[in-house]
C-alpha cells in the first residue's frame, strides 16, 4: 500500500461536497446500466450531472431526494452523448453493485468534506 500513498496537500486539492439529486434518468447508451443523475451542491457550486452505476441497489424514484457525496473538481467527462460534470463517490461490493456515500443527517448542500 506504500506505493499508493499521496500526500496531505494532494488530498487537499480535491473537492469533496454534499449535494442532493434533484434528477434522475435512464441512461440507455451506457456501456454499463446507468443513471444519468442531475445533483444540487448549493450556491457556490450549484447544478451538476454525473452519470452513476448503481443501478443494482436503487430505483430512479427511491433516489430523488437523496443526499450523496461527490468530487466536484474533475475535469468534465463525455460519456456517449452525455457530459458528467462530478464523480458521485460509492463503495463497490463483491458483485461490483455500488453503494452511495451519504451523509446520516440531512446537511446543507455543498458542505466539504472536513
Amino acid at each position: 500500500m506504500e506505493d499508493n500513498q499521496i500526500s496531505w496537500s494532494d488530498f487537499e486539492k480535491v473537492d469533496i461536497r454534499v449535494g442532493t439529486i434533484i434528477a434522475v434518468n435512464d441512461f440507455p447508451e451506457a456501456r454499463n446500466p446507468a443513471y444519468q443523475l442531475t445533483i444540487d451542491f448549493g450556491e457556490e457550486i450549484g447544478v451538476k450531472k454525473s452519470s452513476a452505476q448503481i443501478t443494482d441497489l436503487y430505483r430512479k424514484e427511491d433516489l430523488t431526494g437523496k443526499q450523496i457525496i461527490s468530487v466536484v473538481n474533475f475535469p468534465k467527462k463525455q460519456i456517449g452523448k452525455f457530459m458528467s460534470e462530478c464523480l458521485v463517490l460509492g463503495l463497490v461490493g463483491e458483485g461490483k453493485e455500488v453503494t452511495l456515500l451519504s451523509p446520516d443527517f440531512k446537511v446543507k448542500n455543498g458542505l466539504h468534506l472536513a
